[in-house]
């Protein structure tokens, strides 16, 4: 029997194929193993945006406008906003890069990253027209430790995230698991649930013809995160691909669990804004719009729904396809690169 050379055996094991949350850091771009995340990546370049782009003048008029419960709202809003996508790209920088070895995958997360700084200078901006006394917006910033409803949201993705960030590689399957698991709770509650109950309180105060400023920053935040969340939704497509043995009846019950925790974390942020309700804005219909929505992540994922609930707020559709297609359809000179394509939206409400 000849012997192999330990060189051989080396080159030999280098061919055989690597599962995206393999340990180590692939650098090769060619041959290309995952094209499509590469696709994603060129797409999210084609969505620049900047916020000097945004107009925030005509809401200043617009706050003076409203009762006081609907100024607690706002108040809370940009409270949650100055803090979420911190969280996000906190996440980003600390797991999902350094456990998803694909060369393609960290060009889109360095893509994502760009844009969760765009997202929190647009909070910022919001912040500082919205609030122009200090000491308000230094307890805005202040919220996770001061505002219970926004507190708990944060309890929330720290529970079910932070076990992951000390795991240096993926070696064993159980860590394997606790990764799928911060992806899901990143893509499907906080990007996919918690943002989208934010957006719903926009797009309300825009179908009454308020705040117009806000409703245009939060179409190209909504579809900057429509991008994201589809790009996390395609990395656990492809786990589920290469290791199937991980979706199992525990990993299909944990996140339905995940799931419900979220719903409830955010209707009490709804309870929070909406107080005793507001004309077209109360927490039941806000308790079936995040049911419906929750009902869409655990489809989209391929595990049962729970819910069964239907969108009750139209402006949801109406709004945020209006605004999207006409940022589509511009060619502004500010951006490096032409904005080319269309939009087409599911029903990711």
């Amino acid at each position: 029997m000849t012997a192999v050379h330990p060189d051989a055996e080396a080159r030999a094991a280098a061919k055989q194929p690597r599962n995206l949350l393999d340990p180590g850091f692939e650098l090769t771009l060619r041959p290309m193993r995952y094209p499509d995340f590469y696709e994603r990546y060129r797409d999210a370049i084609k969505n620049t945006w900047t916020v000097e782009e945004v107009d925030l003048h005509s809401d200043v008029a617009d706050l003076a406008k409203l009762s006081a419960g609907e100024r607690h709202m706002i108040g809370r809003l940009v409270a949650f906003f100055a803090t979420g996508d911190s969280i996000v790209a906190n996440n980003l920088v600390l797991t999902l890069y350094k456990h998803i070895n694909s060369p393609e995958a960290r060009l889109y997360l360095s893509r994502q990253l760009f844009e969760e700084a765009v997202h929190v200078q647009f909070y910022l901006t919001l912040l500082d027209t919205y609030l122009p006394d200090p000491e308000d917006r230094a307890d805005a910033f202040a919220a996770v430790e001061n505002i219970p409803s926004i507190r708990e949201k944060a309890s929330f993705c720290f529970r079910w995230m932070d076990s992951v960030e000390k795991i240096e590689s993926l070696q064993t399957r159980a860590d394997r698991r606790r990764f799928l698991l911060n992806l899901i709770c990143f893509a499907a509650c906080i990007e996919g649930l918690f943002f989208y109950g934010a957006f719903a309180y926009v797009y309300w105060f825009r179908s009454r013809g308020l705040l117009h400023g806000l409703a245009t920053g939060t179409n190209w935040v909504f579809r900057d995160e429509t991008m994201h969340m589809s790009f996390a939704f395609e990395v656990v497509d492809t786990v589920r691909k290469e290791e199937p043995d991980l979706f199992d009846e525990e990993l299909t019950r944990q996140v339905t669990d995940m799931l419900k925790e979220a719903v409830e974390a955010e209707l009490q942020f709804a309870r929070d804004l909406c107080g005793d309700g507001l004309p077209g804005m109360n927490t039941e219909s806000m308790r079936q719009y995040l049911e419906c929505v929750a009902d869409q992540r655990l489809q989209r994922l391929g595990f049962a729904p729970v819910y069964g609930s239907e969108n009750p707020f139209s402006f949801m559709e109406l709004q945020g396809v209006q605004e999207l297609t006409n940022f589509f359809e511009r060619r502004p000179s500010a951006y490096q690169v032409a904005v080319e394509g269309s939009v087409s939206f599911d029903d990711d409400f």
